[in-house]
């Protein structure tokens, strides 16, 4: 199928949706309770999503926030009341009845909130050609919409095209544990689905690197659907357009403070725990964006670190016998590689077979904020208990 053709079965697939009040995509985590206190029935029936739009948590008064696949216009709605009269709010979707709906309801909300006029507009436009001047978006927002596009690389490259420097995005969206087969791909109903569009977690990330963001890392993820043995999870993504680097930084070393006792960072720059590494001034800016700035002591002159400091983070797995129990870490912390203490080599995106120790270390703070885990067994495990390497290194 050609991707005009799938753009056009997405469109009328949500259209009729709009008219019919058919569930697409996953549970979306909204508070309807506090969203019906200003936002219209009309519109929180035509909901869709796949989690919590985690980004409005982000958003501060007085932005310009962009919506990419706004529908009836939730998102929207709900960062006009984060951003206050002053913001602005622009949402974008292809599907006119979708629009209808959003358009006739902004001023509703408007009044509501106590606003004089509204400060949030619709857009018709596609994802991959946004109708959005360059570098005048303080931060993206969107909730399993850029699954449904055929072009997620082009999606990618519009985003960033559109973010200031200095800006971020928070977005939802439907990711598989394999690469989806060429069956599921031209299955149209699917694509509607939020699933013939998946892609792999590594090639997801790595389209939005390629398109320039930095600072990817994962805040939120939950298992959705198994077909034919592909398991289809939300994540929730938070990463950023930095700004260009002063010649010279206020920072020229970053000491790992681990938990990881290495890491690769999207630069390529290598950091050994509790060793300081020079940097340059971009990479001083990228360690100074959360979660990565928790994780590092960045300095002026070298820091060294060593175990007994408090600074020093580190999870040991239990010297206790251990079961294969079918379960995969997905790593979606903000660097392309990272170790444990171990011998674990972890890649960003990449599935990797865990044991129940190491699973535990995994659910551990300060772990368990960059990790996705599935349990890809089809029936419960009934694995023997099995010894880890007496010399170091687990199972």
């Amino acid at each position: 199928m050609s991707i005009d053709g799938i753009t056009q079965k997405v469109s009328d697939r949500y259209a009729k949706a709009a008219s019919t009040g058919e569930q697409i995509c996953g549970p979306t985590g909204y508070n309807f309770a506090d969203l019906k206190t200003f936002i219209p029935e009309e519109v929180l029936k035509i909901s869709y999503g796949c989690g919590t739009p985690a980004g409005l948590k982000t958003v501060g008064p007085g932005e310009t926030v962009l919506d990419i696949g706004s529908g009836g216009g939730i998102d929207c709605f709900e960062a006009s009341r984060l951003v206050g009269s002053s913001g602005h709010v622009i949402g974008i979707d292809m599907t006119d009845t979708m629009l209808t709906i959003a358009r006739k309801n902004a001023a509703i909300v408007a009044t509501n909130l106590g606003y004089p006029v509204s400060n949030v507009e619709f857009r018709k436009g596609t994802a991959d050609a946004m109708p959005v001047e360059d570098e005048s978006i303080d931060v993206i927002i969107s909730n399993c919409v850029i699954n449904l596009a055929p072009d997620k690389r082009k999606v990618f490259r519009e985003m960033f095209r559109v973010t200031k420097p200095g800006g971020r995005f928070t977005i939802s969206d439907i990711v598989a544990d394999q690469p989806v087969p060429q069956y599921l791909v031209h299955d149209t109903k699917k694509w509607g689905d939020c699933l013939s569009g998946a892609l792999t977690l590594n090639h997801y990330i790595a389209g939005m690197v390629e398109a320039g963001f930095l600072g990817i890392h994962l805040t939120r993820y939950a298992p959705w659907q198994v077909i034919d043995g592909i398991h289809f999870f939300s994540v929730t993504l938070t990463g950023y357009k930095l700004r260009i680097a002063l010649a010279e930084a206020a920072a020229r070393f970053a000491t790992l403070r681990g938990p990881f006792s290495r890491a690769v960072d999207e630069l390529g720059i290598l950091y050994l725990r509790g060793i300081p590494q020079p940097i340059t001034a971009q990479a001083a800016v990228l360690l100074s964006q959360p979660p990565l700035t928790d994780l590092f002591i960045l300095s002026r002159d070298p820091q060294w670190l060593d175990r007994s400091d408090p600074k020093w983070s580190a999870v040991m797995p239990a010297q206790t016998p251990c079961v294969w129990q079918g379960d995969f870490a997905f790593f979606a912390g903000p660097f392309m590689e990272v170790a444990d203490d171990d011998q674990h080599i972890y890649r960003r995106g990449e599935p990797l077979e865990v044991c129940s120790k190491t699973r535990c270390v995994l659910e551990a703070d300060p772990y368990i904020s960059h990790f996705a885990i599935l349990n890809r067994a089809g029936q419960t495990a009934g694995s023997e208990v099995v010894s880890c390497n007496p010399n170091g290194g687990c199972c």
